[in-house]
């Protein structure tokens, strides 16, 4: 079938080879006119995906209506950032067709709503059929097909079993689940506990360090998550603790590589400079700050965080603040079990 990939990043770029591979029709839609002149003289995308060629199969266009026309899938790879601007373009011109499946891999939480992609078009295409595909995996690996697990998680079984049939190969396992905004709230929020862990590194802080920001990292994504009505066994899975510990601990991880040159002196826009592609955590930090406020939540890790990126609190600081809160039980809702029980 053919399939519309609308953003030609690393992710992007990573998966449209998985469904070339698959035996689909794929054709990937970059803004900018230039890349896909290159890309298509050349077959390579050397800022995202460096030294690969790309297989003759994958088209490549600037032309948004050439890219979707007669898809039956339209995979979005867009920063989380510009997803509600893009969808809205797209129906403003009439370019969804009501059979369409939307597929969104994007990770992040929209500053500005405060919505997640899934809410997002909830909001703009009401009987929209939407699925979320995310997990543990980075596009340098995706495409040189080493085994990869990923969750399509959708609230029709058809449609996420439909996802999981489409990416499912010999090195692509795609698993379902029913809980969306689980999946949504892990793969946004484990960017800020990824920062985290690069700002830890860049510190000079060892494994110890690391393994507390983790383990501490994941309760405040499960705490939000469940706010916000997730399943709290989404966070033990590869959605949730699965996505955590690669991102945090990979130097393919951008949150990670830019976490590291805040440690080590460098403020967030220079980072991100430096970097050179989009750091979601550096934007969802601010939603998650903002949704933790809303939904009454203590979410130490975020908070200090936050005040590190945008109010420029050192991160030294920042840590001892951590590691000297008030003592507590490592688990709240069991604590609370044994002093009624006594």
């Amino acid at each position: 079938m053919k399939i519309a990939v609308i953003a030609s990043g690393s992710w992007g770029t990573a998966l449209s080879m998985v469904l070339d591979s698959n035996g689909h029709d794929v054709v990937t839609w970059a803004r900018d006119e230039k890349q896909v002149e290159v890309i298509l003289r050349t077959r390579k995308n050397e800022k995202y995906l460096p030294g690969l060629v790309l297989p003759d199969g994958i088209d490549f266009t600037n032309d948004i209506k050439k890219a979707v026309e007669g898809a039956q899938v339209l995979l979005f790879t867009v920063p989380s950032q510009h997803y509600a601007n893009t969808l809205q373009m797209m129906i403003d011109q009439d370019l969804i067709h009501p059979e369409v499946t939307i597929v969104n891999v994007s990770k992040g939480i929209d500053m500005q709503t405060l919505e997640t992609p899934s809410q997002i078009t909830s909001r703009l295409l009401p009987d929209a059929k939407f699925v979320v595909l995310s997990g543990p995996s980075h596009a340098e690996e995706v495409a040189l097909k080493l085994p990869t697990a990923l969750v399509s998680a959708s609230r029709s079984r058809e449609n996420a079993e439909f996802v999981q049939d489409l990416f499912s190969n010999e090195f692509m396992r795609i698993y379902t689940n029913p809980d969306v905004i689980g999946v949504e709230i892990s793969g946004a929020l484990k960017n800020i506990i990824a920062l985290g862990a690069g700002i830890s590194d860049g510190l000079g802080f060892g494994d110890n360090a690391k393994a507390a920001l983790i383990t501490r990292g994941i309760n405040e994504i499960a705490q939000l998550g469940i706010a916000m009505g997730a399943e709290a066994d989404t966070f033990k899975g590869l959605a949730g603790v699965g996505d955590l510990i690669v991102t945090c601990t990979s130097m393919h991880s951008r949150n990670r590589r830019c976490g590291i040159l805040i440690g080590k002196g460098k403020k967030l826009q220079e980072a991100i400079d430096t970097i050179g592609m989009v750091v979601e955590g550096a934007y969802t930090v601010k939603s998650a700050y903002q949704l933790r406020e809303k939904h009454n939540i203590e979410m130490p890790i975020t908070t200090e965080l936050y005040r590190v990126l945008y109010e420029d609190k050192n991160a030294r600081e920042a840590v001892l603040d951590l590691m000297t809160r008030s003592k507590k039980h490592e688990m709240d809702e069991y604590a609370s079990k044994m002093i009624n029980w006594l």
